[in-house]
């Protein structure tokens, strides 16, 4: 077993460990403190797979953005145990169930899994920010155009909507 291979196991563990810990914590910052360390480690995972590019905007928008608004929310929420609602035999069985009926399907997915046994770099720079920039300018320039038209309206949609609300809040 090479390095990279090693390197790449005990990335996955800690991949795996961190994520039980966001099940497994009963705190809620704490839970969401693993899984910014789980979206460290996945970002870790990309960089071993040379997909620098994924392993950026994982940090970027899941890490940076998505990670701060979750804890503002549980700050805002003020979450205790006085709040927390009883959990029945009913939920825990309902629990159960789902968490068995989610390990039967992972094992039916990782059963057929690729085993990639060359982790080194590939000779046609796949991965590259570069070569995803060519297609998303060149063979599919089309559709990401539309599709940032389409975050565009959809944001000004949204600052009206939020505008009209608070007028009629005022005139009542």
């Amino acid at each position: 077993m090479t390095t990279i291979e090693i390197a790449a196991y005990v990335l996955g563990a800690l991949t795996i460990a961190s994520a039980l810990m966001v099940v497994l914590s009963t705190h809620p910052v704490r839970s969401v403190m693993s899984l910014v360390l789980t979206f460290f480690l996945i970002s870790a995972n990309y960089i071993m797979l040379n997909a620098q590019f994924l392993a950026v905007v994982n940090i970027i928008v899941y890490t940076g953005a998505i990670m701060v608004l979750f804890l503002f929310v549980l700050m805002l929420l003020n979450l205790s145990r006085d709040n927390e609602p009883r959990t029945t035999t009913f939920m825990k069985l309902a629990a159960a169930l789902t968490s068995g009926t989610l390990i039967i399907v992972l094992v039916a997915a990782l059963k057929d899994a690729i085993e990639i046994n060359d982790l080194s770099a590939p000779e046609n720079g796949q991965g590259l920010v570069e070569n995803l920039g060519e297609l998303l300018f060149g063979k599919y320039v089309l559709p990401f155009e539309l599709s940032s038209v389409l975050f565009i309206v959809a944001m000004v949609g949204a600052v009206l909507l939020s505008k009209r609300e608070k007028q009629n809040i005022e005139n009542i």
